[in-house]
């Protein structure tokens, strides 16, 4: 019996030990799962019942374009349900990078119960300098389809419920489209009047297959306001005033260093990205490009052929790069065949007059617009998609091209050495009366006998 007690003892410390090893195994266990959880409810949304209202009350919606945000150096533009993240709340905004500052959500259902949520504020990349920039305002938070307005607020216990909201789109997802194709030109400013141009720009896109255009409208001149007002009518121009020098001081250039401003362009990248929003369950496809520039099927018809084969030959593809080619508008064509006595007086550039192209330069970028399927984009700069599901493809130049009638970038080439490109004369038939009607409609033009 003497012989066994020490084992026992040993047995009895062992016991100890283990039970001790046991319950700081538990203890571990726990502080892991407490951490995890802590950590869960940290992601989640900070939720704060603001108020019900009344169902007979209304919300103050924005009146315009451009919303300053109270007590900050930012603006709200638009906002959109982002179906394609778990139906959150995105809002296109103008953030100032140098002031950065908490921003939060406050969204209200129909019934008018509201909330307060944090954000995720995503600038964009491509600022190119400037302290303003397009920026997107998540708020945090699935599922939030049901929100109807929205506003940003720096405030995230009592904000100013008498503030404007913004009304949020794509509340509802659509499988067919009301257009096939939708051209988003940024905007127009410094009193554009470019009158001949942007018709036949317009009549040729009719001629392509195209069903609308949209476009920014900072100022214009009092003709090219006559033929934005005969195309409204007709239906196939949208016109989204932008105000923007009512709130900021726009370059009118991509160089910060170059141009000054507060933001690039006059905002033409925060114009670019609510055009892909506002007609994401529009159109089937969205052109980006400028107000001078014709996005050119050279082996089709027409972009509905186009698409038609680029699309089935590349089905995982949703951003499609178009190349710039310059058409310089100091070379005229000899024969002045197209050198019309009926559009003399009219404004602008005649792009039938200039059929010389400048060559393809080696080892230089050649900027490029884009065909979009919007529901594939998430954030798009001037010349490429910034985020987008699928791929992107770079449309060969001699399959589709932008043609760019403007000032010639290789200034020391002679006639000789330019590529003589007609491709716009094959549409003469139709294009040169439709525009003769559109400018006689729009009073730019008196009718000729």
């Amino acid at each position: 019996m003497m012989t066994l007690r020490p084992l026992e003892g040993i047995r009895r410390q062992m016991g100890k030990k283990s039970k001790y090893k046991k319950f700081l195994g538990l203890c571990i266990v726990t502080v892991i799962v407490l951490l995890i959880v802590l950590a869960y409810m940290g992601t989640r949304p900070h939720y704060i019942i603001i108020k019900s209202f009344n169902n007979s009350q209304k919300f103050a919606e924005a009146s315009f374009s451009i919303t300053s945000i109270k007590d900050s150096k930012h603006f709200m533009v638009s906002a959109f349900i982002d179906h394609r993240l778990d139906k959150t709340i995105r809002v296109i905004s103008i953030i100032n990078r140098n002031s950065l500052q908490p921003l939060y959500c406050v969204y209200c259902s129909i019934d008018h119960d509201c909330k307060i949520v944090n954000t995720d504020v995503q600038i964009h990349r491509d600022n190119f300098g400037f302290p303003f920039h397009v920026s997107d305002v998540i708020c945090d938070g699935i599922h939030l389809q049901n929100a109807t307005h929205v506003l940003i607020s720096t405030d995230k216990d009592s904000p100013n419920l008498k503030m404007e909201y913004l009304p949020i789109k794509n509340r509802v997802i659509r499988a067919t489209f009301k257009y096939n194709f939708t051209v988003c030109i940024s905007n127009l400013f410094g009193n554009y009047n470019n009158v001949l141009q942007f018709a036949q720009t317009i009549e040729m896109y009719k001629l392509l297959g195209i069903q609308r255009v949209v476009i920014y409208n900072t100022s214009c001149g009092p003709d090219l306001e006559k033929l934005l007002k005969h195309y409204e009518r007709e239906g196939i121009l949208e016109i989204v005033s932008w105000p923007i020098d009512q709130f900021l001081k726009p370059s009118s250039g991509w160089n910060f260093d170059k141009h000054t401003g507060d933001l690039h362009y006059y905002g033409q990248l925060t114009t670019l990205n609510e055009c892909i929003y506002r007609h994401m369950y529009q159109s089937k496809y969205v052109l980006l490009n400028d107000i001078d520039e014709i996005i050119m099927p050279y082996k089709h018809v027409n972009l509905p052929s186009l698409m038609e084969d680029l699309q089935s030959a590349h089905p995982s593809v949703g951003v499609f790069l178009i190349e710039n080619r310059i058409f310089p508008k100091t070379q005229f064509e000899d024969s002045e065949k197209y050198k019309r006595p009926e559009w003399n007086n009219v404004p602008g550039i005649n792009i039938m007059e200039h059929i010389y192209r400048e060559p393809d330069r080696k080892n230089v970028f050649n900027p490029t617009k884009m065909i979009v399927d919007p529901r594939k984009v998430e954030q798009i700069s001037v010349h490429s998609s910034l985020k987008y599901f699928g791929y992107t493809y770079h449309v060969p130049f001699d399959v589709c091209m932008i043609v760019h009638v403007r000032v010639p970038l290789q200034r020391h080439l002679t006639r000789e050495q330019l590529i003589v490109d007609k491709r716009v004369w094959d549409f003469a038939q139709k294009l040169v009366p439709n525009v003769d009607q559109a400018l006689e409609l729009s009073g730019v033009l008196r009718p000729h006998t």
